[in-house]
C-alpha cells in the first residue's frame, strides 16, 4: 500500500499530466501509435535505398513527405482553430492508418515503385500538415496551462520511448519477414490512438472569425504578432535552423550504415535506437524539471551542443562512436525541442496558440525537405560523414548569428529605455 501511494506521488510530482483522464487516453494511445510510426519510417527509408541506392533520391522521399507542411502549414493553422480538435485529429489519424495499409499492401504484392512511395509520401505530408499543429494546441484543451510543459516533455519521453523500440522491432521484422511488416504493424497501430481520441471530453477552444477578416489577413495578423514579440521570433529562427540541419537523420543514417561501415538492417536499426535512447532520457529529464518552466537559455545553449554533436557525428567511423554522438545528439536534440515547444504555447496569446504553432510546424517540420534534399545531396558527393560535418557546421554558424542579432537588439532597446 505504502509502494502505491508513493508511486501515486512520484506520479503526481513528476508526471502530473499523467493525472488528467483526458491526457491518459491520449498519451497511451500515442505509447502504441509511435511504435508502429517508427517501425514504417526506418523500413521506408531501407527500403527506399534497396530499390533505388540512391542517398539524393531517400533524400526526396523526405522533401516530398514535408513539402506541404511547408507551403501549407500557415493555412492550416488559420483552419485548425475554427474546428473542435478532436474531429480534427479522429479525421488525420484515420487516413494516415489507411496510407500505411496501402504501402504494406504494395510491398505484400510486390507491385511497390518508387514513384509509388513518393506519391504516399506526398499525401502522409498533406495529412499532417493538418496533425501537426491541431496535436500541438489540442494539449493545452485537455491539460490546461499549468501542466502544458510536462505533458509536452511526456510525449517527447513516449516519442522517444517509441524510437528505441520501434527500429529495434523494425530492423528484425525486415531482416525476417520483410518491410510490408513494418507497415502493416503500424497501420494496425493507429486503432489505439483513434480509440484514446474518441474517449476524451474537453471543452474545445473555437476561434470566431471577425466579419472583416479572410484568411491571408488572419495568416498576416499571425506573422506580424510574432515579429513584434522578440521571444517567440527569436526562439522560431532558432528552430528554423536546427529543423533544417539537425533532423536529417533518416536520410544521413542509412546512408552512414550501408556506405561508410558497411553493415545492414541490424546495425541500421541499432543506430537509430542509440538516437532514440539519448532522446529519451533528454525527455525524461525535461519532464523532471518541467515545473521550473520553459527557458529561451536553454533552447540557445542546446542549439549549439546539438551542432557540436552534428560535428562529432561527422568524425566517426565506427558503431561505438557512431552509437555515442547520435545518443548525445538526440539528448540535446529533445531538450531543444521540448523547450522551445513549450516557450511557444506558454507564451502565446489564446486566440494566436494554432497560428504561432503552425509556423512551428513550418519551421521545425517544414524546413525538412530543404535539410533533406542538402543532406541528401552532400552525401551522396561526399559522403554521410562529409554530410554531419557540414550541417553542424552550418547549424552552429547560423545559430550564433541568430543569438548575437537578438542580443544586440535585445541591448538597443535597454539603452532605448534607460
Amino acid at each position: 500500500m505504502n509502494l502505491r501511494h508513493a508511486g501515486a506521488a512520484f506520479v503526481d510530482r513528476h508526471f502530473h499530466a499523467l493525472t488528467h483522464r483526458n491526457y491518459r487516453y491520449m498519451w497511451l494511445g500515442q505509447c502504441v501509435s509511435l511504435i508502429g510510426t517508427w517501425m514504417q519510417n526506418i523500413g521506408q527509408s531501407w527500403l527506399v535505398l534497396t530499390l533505388t541506392g540512391s542517398p539524393f533520391l531517400l533524400g526526396l522521399v523526405g522533401a516530398f513527405q514535408f513539402t506541404p507542411i511547408l507551403l501549407f502549414s500557415l493555412f492550416a493553422g488559420v483552419i485548425v482553430d475554427k474546428f473542435p480538435k478532436k474531429n480534427i485529429l479522429i479525421v488525420t489519424q484515420s487516413i494516415s492508418m489507411l496510407l500505411a495499409f496501402t504501402l504494406a499492401i504494395l510491398v505484400f504484392t510486390d507491385t511497390v515503385r518508387y514513384s509509388y512511395i513518393l506519391i504516399l509520401a506526398l499525401l502522409l505530408g498533406l495529412n499532417n500538415t493538418f496533425d501537426m499543429p491541431t496535436r500541438q494546441a489540442f494539449n493545452i484543451e485537455i491539460v490546461g496551462k499549468e501542466d502544458l510543459m510536462n505533458a509536452i516533455a511526456l510525449n517527447s519521453t513516449t516519442f522517444n520511448m517509441a524510437r528505441i523500440i520501434g527500429p529495434s522491432i523494425g530492423a528484425v521484422m525486415m531482416a525476417w519477414l520483410g518491410a510490408g511488416w513494418c507497415f502493416l504493424l503500424n497501420g494496425i497501430s493507429f486503432i489505439a490512438v483513434i480509440y484514446g481520441i474518441t474517449r476524451i471530453q474537453a471543452a474545445p477552444y473555437v476561434r470566431q472569425k471577425k466579419s472583416n477578416e479572410n484568411m491571408w489577413n488572419e495568416i498576416k495578423d499571425g506573422l506580424r504578432y510574432i515579429s513584434r514579440d522578440p521571444l517567440l521570433s527569436e526562439t522560431l529562427l532558432l528552430v528554423t535552423v536546427v529543423g533544417t540541419l539537425a533532423f536529417n537523420f533518416n536520410v544521413l543514417i542509412p546512408v552512414f550504415t550501408k556506405n561508410v561501415l558497411h553493415m545492414g538492417e541490424t546495425t541500421y536499426g541499432t543506430l537509430m535506437s542509440c538516437l532514440g535512447i539519448g532522446s529519451f532520457i533528454g525527455a525524461l529529464t525535461m519532464s523532471l524539471r518541467s515545473k521550473k518552466g520553459p527557458r529561451l537559455t536553454l533552447s540557445i545553449i542546446a542549439s549549439l551542443v546539438v551542432s557540436g554533436c552534428l560535428v562529432l557525428n561527422g568524425l566517426s567511423s565506427s558503431v561505438l562512436l557512431c552509437g555515442f554522438a547520435l545518443a548525445m545528439t538526440g539528448f540535446f536534440n529533445i531538450m531543444f525541442s521540448t523547450n522551445s515547444n513549450s516557450n511557444l504555447q506558454m507564451n502565446a496569446k489564446e486566440e494566436y496558440r494554432a497560428r504561432v504553432m503552425s509556423v512551428y510546424a513550418l519551421v521545425f517540420a517544414g524546413s525538412t525537405p530543404i535539410g533533406n534534399l542538402l543532406a541528401g545531396y552532400i552525401a551522396d558527393r561526399f559522403g554521410a560523414n562529409g554530410a554531419f560535418l557540414t550541417c553542424g557546421i552550418l547549424s552552429a554558424v547560423l545559430s550564433l548569428v541568430i543569438i548575437l542579432k537578438y542580443k544586440y537588439r535585445s541591448g538597443k532597446l535597454n539603452q532605448a529605455h534607460a
